[in-house]
């Protein structure tokens, strides 16, 4: 699934942007006009990338998210459906790993939310266990603390670990309520404290929301799309076998699957709550992409802003993998006159064979790429003398010759260690979604009227630069090759005074996740020691 990430490069593929390296600027700790939607993932690579190279970073996450997602199912299974064995352990790593959710995040460039997506078996896992007496207690907040590098894995991850928590234990159910809420509180505080100082979440994201609601495959409604694990709202972040009428068969070979296991793993006290929480992840997007669902969902978001999270219906979806999983697990268990390794093989074998095209980056759609001299260049020049950085063309998004076919969001913002001025729009088949970018966008429109070098360096501006497919200007050269233009403007803007709290709230997000880990390989090295 990964092979062409292995080559030297950078992965560039819509959301998805790797730099050699990224920077604590204010926007990497989410003290911009923007929504914080990237926070802790931007304070992670900044640090990361001082000490390995960030499009390396970006890939080792990547595959450790998928590879954690089928591992996690696995011990999930082996929790909840012991009898099913290695057998109907290996089905639900397919199940796992092997399905459109999977590829149409890959598409689309959501290597974070898959790193959350891979933790989400582990929470349900680690809360099992805990209800039953078996567990320890740090695997459930490293889980929390790892799903939460961004925002939506931390929703997802709560989320299932307050449901698990409704299975049959022993006790300690309060405790493990207290643990999870305490977890998820300290690890969403970037992103709650530089929505507070940042103002950013005062412009509702409303207006977009009907671009983005959960979207009807080929010969299935929308709830079938989303049942199947389809149905994401950009059209072109699919993969082929999905855009004709065989992805109803892809359909219904999964639901075949999981409706084999259900009739088996239903009688699991342990496997109920998952089971519900499953059903609930497909109808309720199927509900939010209603002309009633659209409209409540934008009222909400128009009363709470902080709830624009919401708007991207078809990635909650991601809350039935721990279902699914157990629910293919118990798959081999139906025919008792099978053996459960041949029931196995039929399984994966047909999940497998009607999603042919997630295979080697989703048929190679996904692959690393090289960025042309210029950029290095480019961000030397202006790390040299960080000032706030306008870019042309106005667009948030990107068409590079040399990045491949897919539009990429622009990797200036991640390389440089000045603020790069972004209005944050999106052309969404032909409609402009607005972002948050207010000031951006008043010197975009300066410099498409041609305004003076004294008019941008009162605005703020110190340096302009034109990407490729944009006329020059008429402003003091100070690098230009093929593809990239840099402008010296001289234009400043303070720092923002907030900068040491927000460092502070992502430094409480990583002692969670670090400091959870460490009490595990401590306790770990202590059972291992041998009693004298």
């Amino acid at each position: 699934m990964t092979a062409p990430l292995l080559a030297p490069g950078y992965l560039l593929l819509r959301d998805a942007v790797s730099t050699p390296r990224s920077y604590l600027t204010d926007a990497a700790l989410g003290l911009s006009e923007a929504a914080p939607r990237a926070l802790p993932q931007d304070f992670a690579l900044a640090l990361a990338s001082h000490v390995l190279d960030g499009g390396v970073v970006v890939k080792a996450l990547l595959v450790a998210g998928l590879w954690l997602a089928g591992w996690g199912a696995a011990r999930l299974a082996a929790t909840v459906v012991p009898d099913a064995g290695v057998a109907g352990q290996c089905v639900a790593v397919t199940v796992a790993v092997w399905n459109p959710y999977v590829a149409e995040r890959l598409l689309q460039g959501h290597w974070s939310l898959l790193v959350g997506y891979g933790a989400l078996p582990w929470v349900a896992t680690a809360v099992l266990r805990l209800r039953d007496g078996s567990g320890r207690w740090w695997p459930l907040p490293f889980w929390i603390a790892l799903a939460g590098l961004t925002p939506t894995g931390l929703l997802l991850a709560a989320t299932v670990a307050l449901v698990s928590v409704c299975a049959p234990g022993t006790g300690r159910r309060l405790t493990v309520v207290a643990v999870t809420l305490v977890a998820a509180v300290v690890s969403a505080l970037p992103w709650l404290v530089a929505a507070a100082v940042s103002g950013s979440l005062a412009a509702s994201p409303a207006a977009g929301i009907p671009a983005f609601a959960a979207r009807a495959e080929p010969g299935l409604g929308t709830l079938g799309s989303l049942a199947g694990f389809g149905g994401i709202w950009n059209a072109d972040a699919v993969p082929g076998s999905r855009t004709s009428g065989f992805a109803v068969v892809a359909t219904l070979a999964l639901l075949a699957v999981v409706a084999a296991g259900v009739s088996v793993v239903w009688r699991r006290r342990a496997a109920v709550p998952l089971l519900v929480l499953a059903a609930a992840a497909v109808v309720l997007p199927a509900a939010m992409a209603t002309g009633p669902g659209l409209a409540a969902v934008e009222q909400t978001v128009r009363a709470l802003p902080g709830l624009g999270v919401l708007r991207d219906g078809q990635k909650w979806v991601a809350l039935a993998l721990p279902g699914y999983a157990i629910a293919g697990a118990g798959a081999v268990l139906v025919w008792r006159r099978v053996p459960a390794v041949a029931a196995a093989a039929v399984c994966c074998a047909a999940l497998i064979a009607v999603l042919p095209d997630l295979a080697f980056g989703v048929g190679g759609k996904m692959r690393a790429v090289q960025y042309p001299p210029g950029w290095a260049a480019a961000a030397a020049m202006i790390n040299a003398d960080p000032r706030p950085v306008a870019v042309l063309p106005p667009d948030s998004m990107r068409q590079f010759d040399w990045a491949g076919e897919a539009p990429v969001l622009d990797p200036l913002p991640r390389w440089v260690r000045a603020e790069v001025l972004s209005t944050g729009d999106l052309v969404i088949g032909g409609t402009t979604v607005p972002g948050e970018g207010v000031r951006a966008r008043a010197v975009q429109e300066l410099l498409l009227r041609g305004a003076p070098v004294s008019e941008l360096a009162a605005a703020g501006v110190g340096w302009v630069v034109v990407e490729s497919g944009s006329a020059a200007l008429d402003l003091p050269l100070a690098y230009r090759d093929e593809g990239l233009t840099v402008y010296r403007v001289g234009g400043e803007r303070p720092v923002s005074p907030h900068r040491g709290l927000l460092i502070a709230a992502h430094g409480a997000w990583l002692a969670v996740l670090v400091g959870s880990l460490l009490a595990g390989v401590i306790g770990l090295r202590r059972g291992a020691t041998p009693r004298r």
